[in-house]
């Protein structure tokens, strides 16, 4: 990932990481849909492996997975999400790096979650995330990716509060998972709950 990306959404995310975490640490829990197919990631890799949760933020998601049976690490490029989520979850693992440079063995992990934080990447680097996410996985992994959809057939940039962000057409990034040699097995879009602005995109894929 491009050094500038990387420095705008740390230096974005560790400035409100005290407000967001108070905003949302139920963030997504209180969706029946979306949780729903978090619920349905961790049946799938619960015994498959350790379960990395990729721009992990305060780590609330990462707990859950743990609440579920998933052995479960976070892992974000802001130092004060990675405080926070530490504080939360005492004893858990949470590492501060880029979600490309996870420090596990190729195809060691039974499952990656990268919830809402692949739109931060720069669409041209997307396919380069995506093969990180599926070097890392064992044969058999799954992969549940999170984002906002776009409502035309192009991904877009829109007005992030933290970072720059892009929405992504849910069949667009369906295509780029398959081209990084995955195969799609669930995938949903819902229309925005009060206070949301965009609809949501939800893929879940299998290496």
């Amino acid at each position: 990932m491009t050094a500038s990306h990387l420095d705008g959404t740390r230096t974005g995310y560790d400035g409100v990481a005290d407000r967001y975490a108070g905003m949302f640490t139920t963030a997504f829990l209180d969706r029946p849909l979306d949780l729903a197919m978090i619920n349905a990631f961790a049946q799938l890799t619960r015994d498959a492996g350790p379960v990395a949760d990729l721009g992990c933020g305060p780590g609330h998601l990462t707990g859950h997975l743990r609440s579920l049976g998933c052995d479960a690490f976070g892992a974000d490029v802001s130092g004060e999400m990675i405080r926070i989520a530490r504080a939360a979850h005492p004893g858990v693992r949470f590492d501060q790096v880029p979600m490309t440079e996870v420090d596990v063995p190729d195809g060691s992990l039974g499952g990656v979650l990268a919830w809402y934080s692949i739109i931060h990447t720069p669409p041209e680097e997307v396919p380069e995330l995506l093969a990180a996410f599926h070097r890392m996985l064992a044969p058999g992994g799954h992969l549940l990716l999170g984002f906002f959809t776009s409502d035309t057939a192009e991904c877009v940039p829109f007005d992030h509060r933290v970072a720059p962000a892009h929405r992504w057409p849910i069949d667009a990034a369906a295509e780029l998972v398959e081209k990084a040699g995955f195969t799609e097995i669930g995938r949903l879009r819902r229309e925005p709950a009060e206070g949301e602005r965009h609809r949501q995109g939800h893929l879940l894929a299998r290496k």
